[in-house]
């Protein structure tokens, strides 16, 4: 670079005015690629667009041509010809009828009175040729006078019999398979068939004896020696299978599947039995990642046809709770990903809802996890109770939603966000330096209590499981700290009204008392995650636990380190959610794949005291001091 002089600056030139003037440099283009898009309101839209279709034609055009030369040029072809040829449309059509031997006896008895008015007319017209008017007071005249009135009675008959085939030859098939009452003589039809080819698994759900075949009656003249050995040997084999069974160990035996060609590859949300229906379950589906909702979908199976649905209602959103009203049985209420709530008629043959909450103000913001119909009392008295829709949602919002002139509802909690843990007082001790990005916890569970349903259990993202009261909207009772997870589900024990359980995506599974704050059971089976879990409703002890690999049945009376049954499931398959059946020792099991498989329970041990709350009380007892 040449070196510039340096120049020694004065007092007086610092005082000096300079002016400095910018000016705009000069535009270097390195770079410059034309767009290839327009605006449709522009001018040249139109010609772009008949030039785009110019060219499509083209290259379809190009497609198998042995005229076509590859050049260093491009001509657009000419408009092909249509060649027409005109000839009558052949329409071919497929009837059919059955003849049975009534059908073909009237028809031939129609012939034949068709023949004989024939012939009696023609004796009508020759007698009235004959017979000159003043003759008709005469004896042979009466007679024939006698002969026509006979032959018109033949023909009334014979017009009345033709009328009645003709109109049994109009077409009423269309009328016939469109009407009510057929639609309902094949349903129906269609329960005998699925109850008579389930016949034997649906005895065993229903815990009646199989039918078998009857044998034939032995002759009398067998000896009465043969048949006492011969009755000893059967009894003998009897008590070798009791034997046989007694020591087998207990296990699940599948009976059948629900799952259906709209169900098939649709991840199973939430199962719910109807409460007066005990045949009759409400069956959720939907896909949970933000990025999988392709659709949803609510059915209701009958017991009576496990191979298709009663009821469907299909949506774009998956479906992630449902639940029977426990007053009004027919109400079904649906909660969808984006935050609505739906309920719906199922006796109505209508998949549209009867109340929606899209339109409400108060709508949940995100999925709504858990809905439950609880029946609530209303004076002190007790036999006054209303009943009421409460729900959680990922928005933090425990709400109560009362059927009005729509769904209203009102906020029970929200759910706030905890930072730390426990001080010496009691109260919420907080980290220093630690921001929450939000003070709301997503809610992910809750159960109202079996005898208070003031107070209830709410188990949220963050793995804390809340105690709280219907009458309190801004405090918890207490803090229930164990889970590392989020909780999934949270359950009373119904013997034992003080003992609850709980799952979480930490692979764990607790028992709790309401007056103690730590668990007293935990269990780590698996490292899968649990998605549900349930108590039985015939034994204190037994509870059931679904995780993402099996299902477990544990029995607390005989151990607490391993499960009694275990059953594991298929490779791809997860398992989402548990169900027991109420009257039955059934268990049903929702997977990922939009199977509900029903399983029997066999050779569980029976305990006396097994449906006893204090049975679980002795069994938790120690642990409590």
């Amino acid at each position: 670079m040449r070196a510039v002089p340096e120049t020694t600056i004065t007092k007086e030139d610092l005082e000096k005015n300079i002016e400095i003037i910018l000016t705009e440099s000069e535009m270097l283009r390195f770079f410059d690629l034309p767009t290839v898009t327009i605006s449709v309101e522009s001018e040249e839209a139109e010609k772009v667009t008949q030039g785009n279709k110019n060219y499509e034609s083209l290259c379809k055009n190009r497609l198998g041509n042995d005229l076509y030369v590859e050049r260093m040029m491009q001509t657009f072809n000419g408009a092909p010809k249509n060649k027409d040829v005109q000839c009558d449309k052949i329409i071919t059509e497929d009837k059919g009828m059955m003849a049975t031997t009534w059908d073909l006896f009237d028809s031939y008895n129609a012939l034949e009175l068709s023949s004989l008015s024939s012939k009696q007319s023609a004796i009508k017209s020759d007698s009235k040729a004959n017979v000159h008017p003043k003759d008709w007071d005469q004896g042979p005249a009466q007679s024939t006078i006698g002969k026509s009135s006979e032959a018109s009675s033949l023909m009334d008959i014979e017009n009345v019999i033709m009328s009645k085939i003709h109109d049994d030859e109009e077409d009423h098939s269309d009328a016939i398979l469109k009407s009510d009452k057929f639609h309902q003589d094949l349903f129906f039809m269609e329960r005998v068939l699925m109850e008579n080819i389930f016949q034997p698994k649906l005895a065993a759900y229903r815990q009646l004896p199989i039918l078998k075949e009857l044998e034939p009656e032995e002759p009398k003249e067998v000896l009465e020696g043969e048949k006492l050995e011969e009755v000893e040997e059967e009894v003998k084999e009897e008590e070798e299978e009791i034997e046989e069974i007694v020591g087998e160990p207990a296990n699940l035996e599948r009976l059948w599947s629900f799952s259906c060609d709209l169900t098939k590859g649709l991840n199973i949300s939430s199962l719910a039995w109807n409460k007066t229906n005990t045949d009759l379950l409400a069956v959720g589906y939907g896909h949970f990642g933000f990025r999988e909702q392709n659709r949803g979908l609510a059915c209701c199976w009958s017991i009576k046809n496990p191979m298709w649905p009663e009821r469907i209602y299909q949506s774009p959103y998956g479906v992630t709770a449902v639940d029977f009203s426990i007053g009004t049985p027919n109400l079904l209420a649906v909660g969808y990903h984006n935050g609505t709530i739906a309920v719906y008629n199922v006796q109505s043959n209508t998949d549209v809802p009867i109340l929606d909450s899209s339109e409400s103000p108060r709508k949940h913001l995100g999925p709504v996890w858990q809905l439950q119909w609880i029946e609530q009392d209303r004076g002190t008295t007790g036999d006054d109770k209303r009943e009421i829709l409460v729900s959680i949602s990922a928005d933090g919002r425990i709400s109560k939603w009362v059927i009005r002139k729509g769904l209203d509802c009102h906020d029970l909690m929200r759910l706030r966000r905890t930072t730390g843990g426990i001080n010496k007082k009691g109260g919420e001790k907080e980290k220093k330096g630690e921001a929450l990005i939000s003070r709301q916890a997503p809610g992910m569970c809750f159960a109202f209590h079996p005898k208070d349903t003031n107070i209830y259990l709410a188990g949220t993202e963050e793995g804390h499981i809340h105690k709280c009261s219907c009458s309190y909207n801004e405090q918890y009772l207490e803090t229930y700290r164990g889970h590392k997870g989020p909780v999934y589900k949270v359950t009373w024990n119904p013997f034992c009204h003080d003992v609850f359980l709980s799952c979480s995506a930490d692979w764990g599974v607790m028992i709790w008392h309401q007056e103690n704050l730590k668990p007293f059971l935990s269990f780590y089976p698996t490292t899968h995650v649990v998605y549900d879990v349930a108590w039985s409703p015939k034994s204190s002890y037994i509870f059931a636990a679904a995780n993402e690999s099996r299902v477990e049945i544990w029995d607390l009376h005989i151990s607490t380190l391993d499960p009694l049954i275990v059953n594991v499931a298929n490779p791809g398959i997860k398992f989402t959610t548990i169900l027991f059946a109420k009257q039955t020792d059934c268990l049903l099991v929702g997977d990922s794949d939009g199977q509900v498989a029903v399983y029997e329970l066999r050779n569980m041990p029976t305990a006396l005291d097994s449906g006893r709350g204090d049975a679980i009380n002795a069994l938790l007892g120690p642990k409590s001091n």
